[in-house]
């Protein structure tokens, strides 16, 4: 296991480990050109493989988001062994999934971008899953500002799969406390209730008069306290976001702007669906980086994904891979001050 650092020809940095995939620095700078480390994470290696952290900047699979009792059918065969990690749920590909696991990482450059290309086989049945699932995922941070996300994958036996990064992004800076003022805007069409566990009831929901919309920008912190169930049956925002009803081209799926230092930030994705989380879950234990420790809604998430619970949910965009279909998605974070 290792770090790399990459490097644009404006300074911005990118630090990353094979360990997971993970992602635990982002140095961007700001409006008048100082620049900070927005992205949460820890100092050592040894930190991220002794403790249970939520995911910080790590690769998600083999399935991001929630599936209904560890339990899905596929093709007439019920897979019913998937791990309970999220109560009676399972969560993010398991209790060893790919935020857990060494990749294989090799070093790229090209016009423009340096990077780095990660490998894993995941062998059939690992985390209850069918198939051996080879998988690539390339980190890009390009000379345009720009870190991009390619992911590639392939299977010998029908499986199901939705992989994700799950980076916890602070424009003013890593430890600089509560997001509720970064001003939010997301493309969508709708959202996807769930119960209190997060499970999907199948439904997409329109926008207009609940406090997920976002269409038009605003505050975080604006309707997350307010009494709407759909945030407070969660504890604030931890939903999917309909953008398409299919995977498509890459398109703009959300822009985040943080007034104090002038950071923004946009989200480009070819997934049908992105799930914001205000890090509801961080309460102060975890010291990260300088040793600052972490807080509730210390960072926001914009994973790229397809609907959480899709394969119980056959409505929602397939989430099926078969033999002799290649996976592919892109997501791009595009940094900027203004």
């Amino acid at each position: 296991m290792e770090f790399v650092t990459l490097e644009n020809r404006n300074g911005i940095k990118l630090k990353l480990t094979n360990y997971g995939g993970i992602v635990s620095e982002l140095h961007v700078p700001d409006r008048s050109g100082a620049f900070a480390d927005v992205t949460l994470g820890f100092e050592t290696l040894e930190e991220y493989e002794s403790q249970d952290f939520p995911y910080f900047g790590a690769l998600v699979g083999r399935f991001a988001n929630r599936i209904a009792g560890g339990r899905f059918a596929l093709d007439g065969v019920v897979y019913d062994q998937l791990a309970l990690n999220d109560g009676e749920n399972h969560l993010h590909g398991g209790k060893r999934g790919f935020d857990r696991v060494v990749w294989d990482m090799e070093r790229v450059s090209g016009d423009g971008y340096s990077g780095v290309v990660l490998r894993y086989l995941s062998v059939d049945g690992e985390e209850g899953y069918p198939g051996n699932l080879r998988t690539t995922v390339t980190y890009k941070l390009t000379d345009r500002d720009e870190w991009v996300i390619d992911y590639e994958a392939s299977t010998d036996k029908p499986t199901i799969f939705n992989p994700t990064n799950h980076a916890y992004f602070n424009l003013a800076g890593h430890d600089s406390g509560s997001v509720m003022g970064h001003e939010m805007q997301i493309a969508a069409k709708g959202f996807t209730p769930t119960d209190a566990a997060g499970i999907p009831t199948g439904e997409i929901m329109a926008l207009e008069g609940t406090g997920l919309d976002f269409r038009q920008p605003k505050p975080l912190g604006r309707d997350i306290e307010s009494d709407d169930p759909f945030i407070d049956i969660v504890g604030g925002y931890d939903h999917n976001f309909a953008l398409r009803e299919a995977p498509g081209e890459l398109a703009l799926a959300a822009v985040v702007y943080e007034p104090e230092s002038g950071r923004e930030m946009k989200v480009y994705t070819t997934e049908p669906g992105m799930q914001l989380y205000t890090a509801n879950f961080l309460q102060g234990a975890l010291a990260g980086k300088g040793g600052y420790r972490y807080q509730r809604r210390d960072a926001f998430c914009l994973e790229t994904q397809h609907y959480p619970d899709s394969p119980n949910h056959p409505q929602f965009p397939s989430t099926v891979l078969r033999p002799g279909h290649t996976f592919r998605s892109q997501t791009v974070y595009a940094f900027s001050a203004r």
